[in-house]
């Protein structure tokens, strides 16, 4: 009777052993089924934050109210399954139609934020530069009603140091990556690096005898050597005539820094009284460089005045299809302006 008994309650309980296995593997291919599934989105593609400091839960909340249909207990589980429920990074994110639950904690967890981009161009000023960075419909503008000196200041140029409180030139032209909703002043911070870093290396490899005291006055020749340039195979010959002009203690006569010196005042047509016009930025009354840059040079420029071409030119005459006609004498350089200015054959 005894034996009978036993065989019987251990049949019994073999019996609720599998069905207590059959309930776990179903329930654990039911779970494997949600997470594997594509999430039903409320349109083509969803955007939503995560704010910093979000956990599990709240990015779970954050998801689900952005109009992705799912159970947001299903996402913190399936985090404390796979031990990454700390491991959520703040941010904006994209996510496509198709993705599945898996791929969307992949993805918060790696932090896939959506990218935008900006791109800043060569001669652009600082006033252009920042417009720019106003209008960008992706950019936290945190610099906005900011002052140029905070601003710097912001980025680590204290003073009146080499930088002083003007942001001229100090910025690299390029296209920046950012996460959307990112910081404009992160933006500005990088491009602001990587620009010391082309200035410190290319200083560093400049040329011997140059008549450039420190890499700021390399800076603010490079930005008149871009606006300058009408033509890329010119600019090597156009750094060579400023460096010329400086070493031998003639003035510069640059157009461009005297229609930055003219500022909002200037309409387009640079007239003859504009030349004697008195700014800290006409070189044509003015011996030597400007004080700041009046533009962000690109890196061609920098090279074209640390690394400058043999040249004798000391003058030079826009032709009028972008062009420059180089001269070393004042008489040769006369003739072109006849030539091609006033129309004289």
């Amino acid at each position: 009777m005894m034996i009978r008994w036993l065989m019987k309650a251990l049949r019994a309980g073999l019996i609720g052993l599998f069905a207590v296995l059959t309930a776990v593997l179903a329930a654990g291919g039911w779970f494997y089924w949600k997470v594997s599934s594509p999430l039903r989105l409320a349109g083509e593609r969803v955007e939503f934050q995560v704010a910093p400091g979000s956990g599990m839960r709240a990015a779970a909340r954050d998801v689900a109210a952005a109009g992705i249909d799912f159970d947001p207990w299903m996402l913190v589980a399936l985090g404390k399954a796979l031990r990454v429920e700390g491991s959520i990074k703040a941010g904006s994110y994209e996510i496509d139609r198709g993705i599945n639950l898996l791929d969307l904690l992949h993805t918060l967890t790696r932090g896939d934020v959506a990218l935008s981009e900006i791109r800043f161009i060569e001669g652009w000023t600082f006033r252009q530069l920042r417009a720019r960075l106003d209008a960008h419909p992706d950019l936290r503008h945190d610099s906005k009603g900011m002052s140029e000196p905070e601003i710097m200041r912001r980025l680590g140029e204290e003073g009146a140091g080499e930088a002083g409180s003007s942001p001229e030139g100090w910025f690299f032209p390029d296209t920046y990556l950012f996460a959307k909703r990112g910081s404009d002043i992160d933006v500005l911070a990088r491009s602001h690096r990587a620009m010391r870093r082309h200035l410190r290396r290319e200083w560093e490899r400049r040329a011997e005898r140059l008549p450039l005291s420190d890499p700021y006055q390399a800076l603010i020749l490079a930005s008149i050597v871009e606006k300058e340039t009408g033509r890329e195979a010119d600019r090597p010959l156009i750094a060579a005539v400023f460096l010329n002009r400086l070493g031998k203690g003639m003035i510069l006569q640059s157009d461009p820094t005297v229609i930055y010196g003219l500022g909002e005042s200037f309409d387009g047509n640079l007239r003859k009284r504009d030349l004697s016009a008195e700014t800290p930025y006409n070189t044509y009354v003015r011996n030597g460089l400007p004080p700041t840059p009046i533009a962000m040079p690109g890196l061609a420029s920098l090279k074209a005045v640390l690394h400058p071409v043999p040249s004798r030119m000391l003058y030079f005459v826009a032709r009028g299809d972008g062009s420059s006609h180089f001269s070393s004498t004042l008489d040769e350089h006369n003739r072109a302006v006849n030539r091609y200015q006033r129309g004289a054959r």
